[in-house]
């Protein structure tokens, strides 16, 4: 409306090629703000389904078809279907990266449990790495290499989360038990959602068990640290464990 008013309103000649030049700004910033808003929808659809089916399961074909567009729109943002891995897993890499780093703020149990939680919920929003990740590494070498920082960093994390508990008198761990354990519960963390997947192939990584499998995987991963929790904190880490096992018709 205000771009139509503009347009008629008389005006000098300086004026008018003032605004022609506006109006040829804001149709360039419109041309390029759509490709952007494409490449989003693109990313949104496509995560959605590689979680659903798996991403070996799903095609581009596939994709465009989910999207309303042609093959050749969904080429012209993403030539190659690992292009479209890639641009997802920097995403998941960026997010994981900062989380990680609130590690270093970890003193007791409670804390623990919400940032373990919290990293479970970023996993299960890009659980289709973690479905397929065998496969995906044997076919993609950017994400081989890549992967192998991300549980660099995932210890690094969970060394500073152990330190920072010792620190607090949380936790009482000898230093030569640290890395072990600091390795262990990476594994459970990175295989967790592969585990739940074999339970229940069919139900396991459906959106309606999100939450009681993020439990499950918060639970086992911070029971490894059960025999050098002092002990009001292993009796918080069971209380924890038995408050949010509740459906939620039963919480107090």
């Amino acid at each position: 409306m205000a771009r139509a008013a503009l347009m008629d309103f008389p005006t000098s000649a300086a004026t008018g090629a003032g605004l022609e030049s506006v109006k040829n700004q804001q149709a360039d910033k419109m041309a390029k703000k759509a490709p952007r808003r494409t490449a989003e929808r693109i990313l949104e659809v496509t995560l959605d389904l590689f979680n659903r089916f798996g991403e070996p399961n799903v095609s581009t074909t596939l994709i465009s078809a989910e999207l309303g567009i042609s093959p050749g729109n969904l080429y012209y943002h993403y030539p190659a279907k690992d292009e479209l891995i890639n641009s997802l897993f920097d995403r998941y890499e960026k997010s994981l990266s900062e989380l990680l780093n609130a590690s270093d703020g970890v003193r007791d149990v409670e804390d623990a449990w919400f940032f373990m939680h919290t990293l479970f919920e970023l996993i299960w929003q890009y659980r289709f790495l973690y479905r397929d990740l065998n496969d995906l590494l044997s076919k993609n070498r950017r994400l081989e290499t890549h992967f192998q920082w991300v549980l660099k960093n995932k210890t690094r994390s969970v060394r500073s989360l152990l330190d920072g508990m010792s620190h607090a008198g949380s936790v009482s761990i000898d230093s030569r038990e640290v890395e072990a354990t600091a390795t262990s519960m990476v594994v459970v963390l990175t295989y967790w959602l592969s585990f739940e997947y074999v339970r229940d192939p069919r139900r396991a990584l459906e959106p309606e068990n999100a939450q009681a499998a993020l439990l499950r995987g918060a639970h086992h991963v911070l029971n490894l640290l059960v025999p050098y929790l002092e002990k009001s904190q292993r009796a918080h880490l069971q209380a924890l464990v038995m408050a949010y096992s509740q459906p939620a018709g039963n919480a107090a």
